[in-house]
């Protein structure tokens, strides 16, 4: 029988390394519940302001539940995580850094704060509510370098990948790089648009079940995935676009189109429509063979206004 196993907050690490002991060991098949912290080490709470942004130790960003060795699980293998449960806290934050994110012309901190009782919905400014779809935006195996490496970015390891689309029921293939895998997650999202354009999602402690399968000698070298979909919304979309020869700004133009329209059609002040984007606007690359411009949009449904 597979058996079911897990991993309690108390047990957590902040860089990618093949030196970490496992937290637990299990076979092909078998399930494994994780408490994961939220991604602050609770240096964030209800009671903290925007200044408290200011004071934050990055040493403390990203506390990673795991690491789970997979019997049998050698290089060149493919690890399967399925995502079978991803549940939220009651309580998320999502924040403006100053020279992070997308957008470099917010200079303030800025700190903005959930309430997650609806299991349904994060209700924003104007009667504005956000679909609660939990994902883990860290999932990912050891590096095969010795050493210790930095979650932040994401890399062929997986790691900090911020995939939106990994709720429940999706299936994520990770390339194996070291014996036994070494799977860690982390980063519970309450909700995210693609593109994480402020730099947060609502952010929030949770839990999260997984199923881990093997697949041998694979030769895969980069995460693929495997997602339910969403449902289409009711009232449909509002895009605004940005064009230009240069991709990064096209982006750039595209959410600054969109933050316009969320003040002026609904008088959100310009933090919270950066805010807002970035919980659940989509950004989409629409074209790129029509040299030299290209075309990227910034799409909100529009079933989160009342």
């Amino acid at each position: 029988m597979p058996a079911v196993r897990s991993i309690g907050r108390e047990t957590y690490h902040y860089r990618w390394s093949v030196g970490h002991e496992p937290a637990v060991r299990i076979d092909p098949g078998d399930e494994v519940s994780f408490d994961i912290n939220d991604v602050s080490s609770w240096q964030l709470t209800e009671d903290s302001t925007s200044q408290g942004l200011v004071s934050l130790d990055a040493s403390k960003l990203y506390p990673l539940a795991g690491p789970v060795y997979v019997n049998g699980a050698e290089p060149g293998d493919t690890l399967v995580a399925e995502v079978l449960e991803v549940k939220n806290d009651a309580f998320g934050w999502s924040c403006i850094a100053p020279g992070l994110g997308l957008l470099g012309e917010f200079k303030e901190p800025y700190l903005y704060k959930w309430s997650l009782t609806d299991p349904e919905f994060a209700h924003f400014e104007k009667g504005i509510k956000v679909p609660i779809r939990p994902f883990c935006g860290v999932m990912g195996v050891a590096p095969p370098e010795r050493g210790s490496f930095d979650v932040t970015p994401p890399g062929r390891h997986g790691g900090n990948m911020d995939i939106r689309h990994l709720t429940a029921g999706s299936k994520l293939e990770l390339p194996v790089w070291v014996k036994g895998a070494l799977f860690s997650t982390g980063d519970v999202h309450a909700a995210m648009g693609d593109g994480e354009v402020c730099l947060t999602a609502i952010e929030c402690a949770g839990r999260a079940r997984f199923r881990f399968q093997l697949l041998k000698k694979t030769g895969l070298t980069l995460p693929r995935y495997f997602a339910p979909g969403e449902p289409a919304p009711k009232k449909g979309f509002y895009v605004a676009t940005g064009i230009g020869p240069d991709l990064m700004e096209a982006a750039k133009s595209s959410v600054r189109n969109l933050l316009d329209y969320l003040e002026g059609e609904w008088g959100l002040k310009r933090q919270d429509a950066y805010i807002l984007a970035s919980v659940c606007a989509d950004l989409r690359i629409h074209e790129l063979v029509d040299q030299p411009n290209w075309v990227v949009g910034a799409s909100i449904s529009l079933d989160v206004f009342p």
